[in-house]
C-alpha cells in the first residue's frame, strides 16, 4: 500500500475515534445525571478516565521501540470495545469510575489516548519534513469535523427519547472499524530494536521536558473546560437541553477544525511556536470572558471566537516536538509530551465539578482560560529560544 494511501487510512482511524468521542462527550454528563448524579461526580468520572489513558500512553510510548505497533493497536482495539460494553451496561457509580480508569472513555474530542503515540510516529515516517505540519493539519481537521458530527448526532437521542446508554455502544463499532484498519495499514511482522533502553535518548530529553513542562500548564487549564464540563455548565447557566447543547458543540467545533488548515500556512511565514502562541492567547482570552457575557448572545459569540482560533497550535505543536528527536525516539516523544499533559490535565475535572456545582457563573471556565493563558506567555518566552537552538522553528 502507498504512502499517500496509509496516511488516508490513519486519518480515518482517527476521524471514527473522534466521532465516537463527540457522542459520548455531550451525553456522558447527562447520563450520570439522570442516573443520579451530580456535577462533582461528572468531574470524578473525567478525571479517571484522564489518569487512566494517560498511564497506558506511557507505557506504550516509552517500550515504543520494542514493541509492535499492530499488536499495541490492536489491543487497543479490543480495550475500546470492552469500554463500550461497560458504560452500556454498568450503573453503580464505583464501578463507572473503574470503567473510566482502566478504558477508552474520552469525555472531549480532543484525543490522548494509547492509539496516538503509534498513529503519529507511522504518519511522521511517511510523510516528508516539509509536509509534515500540512498532515498534521489534515489529521486534526478531519477528527475535529467527526467529532463535531458526534456532537451533533447526540442530538438525535434527545429528539427520539430514545435511552442514553446504547450510544456508548459507538466505542464497540469504532473499536471493530480500527482494528480493520490497522490490519490494512501495519505490517504484520516489524523490526524490534534491541537497545535495552526505552524512551529518550540524552540529546532529545531536555528540549522535550521543556516542553512537556509547558504543556502541562496548558493541559491542567485544559482540564477545566473538557467539552463534557462546557456542556455541563451550559445545562446549568443557561438552562440548555441535549439538542442545544450539541449544536453549540457542532459550531464550535467545526471553527476549530477547519481553523487547522490554516496553520500550515501561518507556520511557513512566522515559525511553528510563534503560531502556537499568537492564536491561542488570544482564544484563551475570549475563553476567560465568556462567564461574564451578560448575555446568552454573547457568551455563545466568545465561545465561538475562542474555537475558531484554539486548535491552530495542535498541528505545529505536534511537527515541533517530532522535529526535535530522531525517527527511532518519535513514539517516546509523543507519549512523554501527550502523557504528562494528560495526568496534568486529570486533576482538573474533580476541582471544575466542585466549582461548577457550588456556582452556575462558570468559575471553571475562568479559571481554565487563564492558566492557559499563562502558558501562552511561558511558551513565547521559552519555546522560541529553544525552537531556534534546535533549529526546528523553521520546520513547517
Amino acid at each position: 500500500m502507498s504512502a499517500p494511501s496509509i496516511l488516508r487510512l490513519l486519518i480515518l482511524a482517527r476521524a471514527v475515534r473522534a466521532f465516537a468521542d463527540g457522542l459520548v462527550s455531550v451525553l456522558l454528563p447527562l447520563h450520570l445525571l439522570r442516573l443520579g448524579y451530580d456535577a462533582f461526580d461528572v468531574g470524578v468520572i473525567a478525571t479517571a478516565t484522564l489518569l487512566g489513558s494517560a498511564m497506558l500512553t506511557l507505557a506504550v510510548g516509552l517500550w515504543s521501540a520494542r514493541l509492535p505497533r499492530r499488536a499495541v493497536l490492536l489491543a487497543g482495539c479490543g480495550l475500546m470495545v470492552a469500554t463500550g460494553l461497560a458504560f452500556f451496561s454498568i450503573e453503580a457509580f464505583w464501578a463507572l469510575v473503574l470503567a473510566a480508569l482502566i478504558g477508552t472513555l474520552n469525555p472531549s474530542v480532543g484525543d490522548v489516548s494509547l492509539f496516538l503515540p503509534a498513529e503519529q510516529a507511522r504518519m511522521a515516517d511517511l510523510a516528508a519534513p516539509d509536509q509534515r505540519t500540512a498532515v498534521f493539519a489534515r489529521y486534526g481537521l478531519f477528527a475535529t469535523l467527526a467529532g463535531a458530527v458526534g456532537t451533533l448526532a447526540a442530538e438525535v437521542f434527545d429528539r427520539l427519547g430514545w435511552p442514553l446508554a446504547p450510544a456508548f455502544l459507538s466505542y464497540v463499532v469504532a473499536g471493530v472499524i480500527l482494528a480493520a484498519i490497522y490490519v490494512l495499514t501495519l505490517p504484520r511482522v516489524e523490526p524490534v530494536a534491541e537497545t535495552p533502553r526505552i524512551g529518550l535518548s540524552p540529546q532529545a530529553r531536555r528540549p522535550i521536558l521543556v516542553l512537556t513542562a509547558l504543556f502541562c500548564i496548558d493541559a491542567f487549564g485544559g482540564g477545566f473546560v473538557l467539552q463534557s464540563l462546557i456542556a455541563l455548565w451550559l445545562f446549568d447557566r443557561f438552562g440548555f437541553s441535549l439538542a442545544d447543547a450539541s449544536r453549540t458543540l457542532f459550531v464550535m467545533a467545526l471553527l476549530g477544525g477547519f481553523s487547522q488548515l490554516a496553520a500550515p500556512w501561518v507556520a511557513r511565514r512566522i515559525g511553528l511556536v510563534n503560531t502556537m502562541v499568537f492564536t491561542h492567547l488570544p482564544a484563551n482570552l475570549f475563553l476567560m470572558l465568556a462567564p461574564f457575557a451578560p448575555s446568552l448572545e454573547i457568551a455563545l459569540a466568545l465561545l465561538f471566537l475562542r474555537s475558531a482560533l484554539s486548535s491552530m497550535d495542535v498541528a505545529p505543536r505536534t511537527a515541533l516536538v517530532l522535529s526535535l528527536v530522531p525517527p527511532t525516539e518519535r513514539a517516546a516523544a509523543t507519549s512523554v509530551t501527550a502523557v504528562p499533559r494528560a495526568l496534568a490535565a486529570a486533576g482538573a475535572p474533580i476541582i471544575a465539578g466542585w466549582l461548577l456545582a457550588s456556582s452556575p457563573f462558570g468559575w471553571a471556565v475562568v479559571v481554565g482560560g487563564g492558566l492557559k493563558a499563562g502558558y501562552d506567555v511561558l511558551l513565547l518566552l521559552v519555546g522560541r529560544r529553544l525552537a531556534r537552538e534546535r533549529g526546528a522553528d523553521d520546520v513547517t
